[in-house]
């Protein structure tokens, strides 16, 4: 009996990833740093649970979604090739806090002619191709921008369309061969990536993992900044404004502005640096005279480096304590993660490997640094080797924000050459193995 021909796609890839990406960023899923609870947003769910929908009529196996908004999902082997490792892709749901991402509406510009574009909801926000080179190497393709009230979402529902498509193929193709595939979307990652922190590695399954949550195409990142967060009380003496000079008032809102103006910019400022300098940002503050809190997140490619900025920062207290002995400053200091290139050297394969599924998908990988942590981050250092992809993202968290369906046809495109180098070459790898 003749075999029965796989069934195909309905549309072309590019078409696939850009109506998912165009459904997935109208859910509002932004997260927020004030809520405790896993995911921290009502609007996560209701995107997770979405792709939970979605993946079940694709056809995926174990489909599974926690109780705290981590959803996997397993691509069955194509290849019986015994001890392949088990590779997962992985993407979080969330949008960042720093713009509203209530009600975005997706503008998409075919064939974009590479005039300025001015976006339709606030004509003064403007994306500018003298101004941005990125965005002028997009000439031709078919881009995606917000209306100009929100952000976009590429941040990471590029990663989503793209991980969501690849499992599409990878299910109705078995001529692909591959071994087993796991995907998984997290919540909560741009708020201290706690779905990562909170993943049950055993249940996810994998050996290794990839991230796709980066700029543009063709980057395979290895290396990530290692980052802590401080807080500094500052207790001050509260007294009636009107009798302060009597009673000796000693404000905490002035000294916090003291603690900030104390900061030296040249070297230590997210302004004044690049590369491998790392940094101490301050990020929020609240409180009034009486007791001010000041949030610090602080940044290194290494341990001494972190370990300095802890120095600095408790310096610049114990010397305005010093010069104010009335008040009281109280540094606390929190680890969030570390750089992935501690897991990643034991062995390079993880990043070779993708740097030749980049190159046989037709681009020029490059490695740099990445200046912030991903859900890689975490994982890396959790044991599960996570390098982070690039998903076409562009001009994040903010109204500015675009993507270029044709970059994420490109990383379709890598990620569908990885699985089949990983096939080829992965046999005895050992990366993550949950113990019993």
């Amino acid at each position: 009996m003749p075999k029965k021909p796989a069934p195909t796609q309905v549309t072309s890839p590019a078409e696939a990833l850009l109506q998912r990406f165009v459904r997935y960023v109208q859910v509002d899923t932004q997260s927020r740093a004030d809520i405790k609870e896993i995911p921290t947003t009502n609007g996560q769910w209701d995107l997770l649970r979405l792709l939970e929908k979605e993946l079940r009529s694709l056809g995926a196996r174990h489909v599974h979604l926690g109780r705290q908004g981590h959803l996997m999902a397993t691509i069955p082997a194509t290849l019986r090739q015994p001890d392949l490792p088990t590779v997962a892709f992985l993407s979080h749901v969330d949008t960042a806090p720093d713009f509203s991402g209530n009600g975005v509406k997706p503008v998409v510009h075919r064939a974009w002619d590479g005039k300025a574009i001015r976006l339709p909801d606030d004509r003064s926000r403007v994306l500018d191709p003298q101004i941005d080179p990125e965005l002028a190497a997009a000439i031709g393709m078919d881009l995606v921008t917000a209306s100009g009230k929100t952000l976009l979402g590429g941040d990471d529902k590029a990663g989503v369309a793209v991980i969501m498509t690849l499992a599409e193929e990878l299910l109705l193709r078995p001529d692909i061969l591959h071994g087993p595939i796991r995907v998984c979307f997290l919540p909560d990652e741009e708020v201290g990536l706690r779905g990562a922190s909170t993943l049950d590695l055993k249940k996810l399954g994998a050996n290794l993992g990839y991230t796709l949550d980066g700029k543009g195409v063709g980057e395979v990142v290895g290396e990530s900044f290692s980052g802590d967060s401080a807080t500094v009380t500052i207790v001050g003496v509260a007294t009636h404004p009107g009798e302060a000079k009597k009673h000796r008032m000693v404000n905490a809102v002035h000294l916090a502005g003291k603690l900030l103006a104390a900061l030296p910019r040249e070297f230590i400022s997210p302004e004044t640096t690049d590369d491998h300098q790392g940094y101490i940002h301050p990020v929020g503050i609240e409180g009034n005279a009486a007791s001010t809190k000041v949030s610090f997140i602080l940044r290194d490619f290494d341990d001494a480096g972190l370990a300095d900025k802890h120095r600095r920062l408790e310096g610049l207290c114990c010397g305005l304590q010093a010069v104010e002995p009335r008040a009281q400053f109280r540094p606390e200091f929190s680890r969030s993660y570390r750089n992935m290139a501690e897991a990643l050297r034991q062995d390079t394969r993880p990043v070779d490997l993708a740097l030749e599924a980049t190159r046989k998908a037709g681009l020029q990988p490059t490695s740099p640094p990445i200046r912030g942590g991903t859900d890689g981050s975490m994982l890396s250092e959790r044991g599960l080797p996570t390098p982070n992809l690039s998903c076409g993202e562009h001009n994040v968290h903010g109204p500015l924000e675009w993507v270029a369906v044709q970059e994420l046809e490109r990383v379709l495109a890598t990620c569908r050459e990885l699985v089949q180098i990983w096939a080829q070459k992965g046999t005895g790898y050992r990366g993550y193995r949950p113990q019993p």
